[in-house]
Formats: structure tokens, C-alpha cells, sequence
């Protein structure tokens, strides 16, 4: 097995908990074009899709952009107050950082809120690229996003490993070549995820947990 030299991560649910403000932002969508919040056990199984796919699937005969205005404005505006590290994330990354790994961010959410995150909890600094949705065509969990960020890293994937909540994530990473490493915070998760045919390499409980992997 080749040695691992680089270390990607997802950001929501992965490094930050922003699942309240998440949560709050659909609550807010749906009682703004249904006039009714809806289960949150239907907002969590979206976790980790493409948003204007998951406006198209929720809202079939409202306009996407719409909706997904309405969600924006409202996860905008809360999105500061309403997020926070996980537990040990901040001393993963540095301890990594200090051990020589490349470290690569890739999310499906936009580069705003994205460094708005990264620069409020001063993480910012140990990413060497951060892809965002908008730097891609294509979304997990196609290759594209993580082969992106191995380009920007000039990293093989053989020798890289990454690090999510959902499976779009460990889709990703399987579709590049990249092994993967599903958090055991994760919410949007079910058994079948963790022990299933698309199963992740290697689950972990606590961000530490990661170093005992490498």
C-alpha cells in the first residue's frame, strides 16, 4: 500500500457542524413555499447532495432558483452564529499540518460561506487548496471535485485519503481512487452506509482517531 502524503476533507458535517444552521435554512424554505416545516429525517437524507438538485426533488413545480433563494438568504444571514468546530478538528489539522501532509478541502458548498467558516475558527491556514462548488462542474459524487483538488496539490490519488460525513463523499473518493474515512459524528448516515457495498475504508469516532490511519 502506497504511503498516504495527503489528506482531503469535507466541510459540513466533517469539520464544521452545520447541520443547525442546515436544518434551519430547509425549516425556513419549506414553511416559506409550503406554509409547514417538514420531518427533519427528510432534510437529513438530502445531506451532502447538490442544493438546485435537491430544490428539483423537494419543490417539483416551484422554480429552483427560487427556492433556493429563499434557502440562501435565510442560511446567509444565520450562517455565522449557528456553526462550530467539531470536537479535536483544530488540532487535527494543525497536527497534521505539522507532520508535512497536504491538506485539501472539498465541498459542495459555496466559496463564500465556506471561507467565512475557515477564517471565523482560523483553519484557513492549514488548507494548501480549498474547491468549492464553485470552482466545479460536476458534484460528488463524481470524481471531479477531489481530482480537481489532487491537481491543485499535485498529489496522486493512491497516495491520498478522504475525509466526509455522507456518502457522496465516500462515492467521491472511491470514483478517484482515493480511500475513504467516514466520521462517526456523522447524522445523514444509516448502517446500511457504513456496512453496505459502498462502504467507507476505515470509520472513525473522534478526529484523533484519524492519526492512528495514516
Amino acid at each position: 500500500m502506497n504511503k498516504i502524503n495527503t489528506v482531503l476533507f469535507d466541510f459540513d458535517g466533517t469539520i464544521m457542524d452545520t447541520y443547525d444552521v442546515i436544518i434551519g435554512s430547509w425549516q425556513h424554505t419549506f414553511k416559506t413555499i409550503d406554509g409547514k416545516e417538514r420531518p427533519v429525517d427528510e432534510i437529513l437524507s438530502t445531506m451532502g447532495e447538490p442544493l438546485a438538485l435537491t430544490m428539483t426533488k423537494l419543490f417539483p413545480a416551484v422554480d429552483a432558483a427560487e427556492a433556493i433563494s429563499v434557502y440562501r438568504s435565510y442560511h446567509r444571514d444565520n450562517f455565522g452564529e449557528r456553526i462550530k468546530l467539531f470536537p479535536g478538528m483544530k488540532e487535527l489539522l494543525a497536527s497534521l499540518k505539522e507532520r508535512g501532509y497536504k491538506l485539501g478541502l472539498v465541498t459542495s458548498r459555496l466559496t463564500g460561506t465556506t471561507m467565512e467558516g475557515l477564517e471565523k475558527y482560523g483553519i484557513k491556514e492549514y488548507f494548501d487548496a480549498v474547491v468549492t462548488a464553485d470552482d466545479t462542474e460536476k458534484h460528488k459524487p463524481d470524481p471531479e471535485p477531489v481530482n480537481i483538488t489532487l491537481k491543485k496539490l499535485c498529489a496522486l490519488p493512491e497516495e491520498s485519503i478522504m475525509v466526509g460525513d455522507t456518502r457522496f463523499d465516500i462515492l467521491c473518493a472511491r470514483n478517484a481512487g482515493v480511500k475513504s474515512v467516514l466520521v462517526g459524528w456523522a447524522i445523514a448516515v444509516s448502517e446500511e452506509d457504513k456496512t453496505g457495498t459502498d462502504a467507507p475504508d476505515h470509520i472513525i469516532e473522534k478526529a484523533e482517531d484519524l492519526l492512528e490511519i495514516l
